[in-house]
């Protein structure tokens, strides 16, 4: 099982949005391929975005509560102590956690924040493969099984 590390903005488009480039995830998640690390950091992080009007027009569009996308999220990660400062630091603070869990945990992190992804090269050093969409090919899936491991 690999370890994955989930930046806000992917969970919106998993479980707010319902953007069809996540449906692969949403699989590895379901099938256990994947195990989503995460920390009290990030849920407070997600109920605080939650609450921006705009997400909270999607919710009332979607039929949804924040407190029901926090319950969900609550029962789909393993959770994880607040991790070390990673060597390389982002730009953008807020995403800094994101960044240092997956250094610890030697995790796949998946993020759209071009802060996250501009740290791309400098992680892959440190064994963190760092992506804006886990990959639907099975080839590229499968070439994910030699990176961390839980």
């Amino acid at each position: 099982m690999t370890g994955v590390v989930l930046d806000t903005n992917i969970v919106l488009d998993l479980w707010l949005f319902s953007d069809p480039l996540s449906e692969p995830l949403q699989q590895a998640l379901d099938d256990g391929t994947l195990q989503w690390q995460a920390t009290s950091a990030m849920r407070e992080e997600l109920a605080r975005v939650l609450t921006y009007p705009h997400l909270l027009a999607r919710l009332q569009k979607n039929g949804q509560l924040a407190e029901d996308v926090l319950t969900r999220y609550d029962a789909a990660v393993t959770w994880q102590p607040v991790a070390p400062k990673a060597p390389y630091v982002c730009k953008d603070a807020d995403d800094q956690k994101f960044v240092d869990l997956a250094v610890t945990q030697q995790a796949l992190l998946i993020s759209k924040d071009a802060e996250v992804l501009a740290l791309k090269n400098r992680l892959a050093r440190l064994g963190v493969k760092v992506f804006s969409a886990y990959p639907a090919r099975k080839d590229e899936v499968q070439a994910l099984s030699s990176v961390s491991k839980v």
